[in-house]
């Protein structure tokens, strides 16, 4: 990994937006079997008393199983890449788009999955997902597979790449777009952003935080557009905890 700057000194005007796997948890064989360290939860409800609630998880993941990941705290969130998404009030905003065709597709993928031994298809309710991170030789096949479901689907989806994994989904909608609407909202607005990630849907969010004069912390190794780096996810619990010393540190000067 190549060597990045210093970072900068964490102050009580940043707002926190935190990728969930492969960032604040280590990466899993099935999405299914993640589970979170009880310390991140506490670390979390530490930064979010920090930062005065200016904490959000930005996730593929659908909003139910990122709480259930994090309970029994219930941070803002925007889940399935910001299809849908829950302000810091506990409003979900849900994207609508037409879902019977997904349906249709969601049955196809599944069928399909079943008869590749270990791919494991991913029903998130408004997106689909083949993992082959068990069947890293089938990539070339799920990518074929995938593509011909987006083409039956039509232009209002698309295509997804993530870590040994491809989605479908609904287009229009990213990472990048739910933190700039997050910044819109109290307690964000007005705040300095900074966004950590370790995968290519991150790659939007940071482009948005860089554009907005934030900080954008990639996690692991590879091409990135983030300023800064950690190693793991280990390393990413360390800096946070790290942040809310230096935000607790400049409440006390001032």
């Amino acid at each position: 990994m190549p060597d990045s700057p210093p970072r900068p000194q964490a102050t009580d005007s940043w707002a926190f937006f935190l990728d969930i796997d492969g960032t604040l948890i280590e990466l899993a064989e099935r999405p299914d079997a993640v589970r979170t360290n009880p310390a991140v939860v506490q670390l979390l409800a530490g930064l979010r008393a920090a930062s005065g609630g200016a904490v959000a998880l930005i996730s593929g993941r659908p909003l139910a199983a990122v709480d259930s990941l994090f309970t029994p705290l219930r941070l803002p969130v925007a889940g399935l890449h910001g299809i849908e998404r829950r302000d810091a009030l506990g409003k979900v905003h849900n994207y609508s788009f037409a879902e019977a065709p997904l349906r249709r597709e969601a049955g196809r993928l599944a069928a399909f999955a079943a008869q590749h031994a270990g791919l494991i298809f991913e029903d998130k309710g408004l997106a689909l997902a083949l993992h082959y991170r068990q069947a890293p030789n089938l990539r070339n096949v799920v990518h074929q597979k995938a593509a011909e479901v987006a083409v039956e689907l039509g232009e209002e989806f698309e295509l997804l790449q993530g870590k040994m994994v491809i989605e479908i989904k609904p287009g229009g909608r990213n990472k990048g777009a739910a933190i700039e609407e997050f910044l819109c909202e109290a307690p964000f607005r007005g705040r300095i952003p900074a966004f950590v990630g370790d995968d290519a849907t991150d790659e939007y969010g940071f482009t948005v935080v860089n554009r907005l004069g934030g900080h954008s912390v990639k996690v692991g190794p590879g091409e990135s557009a983030a300023r800064w780096r950690l190693a793991d996810a280990v390393a990413v619990s360390d800096w946070l905890t790290r942040c809310v010393e230096q935000m607790h540190e400049s409440g006390d000067a001032a």
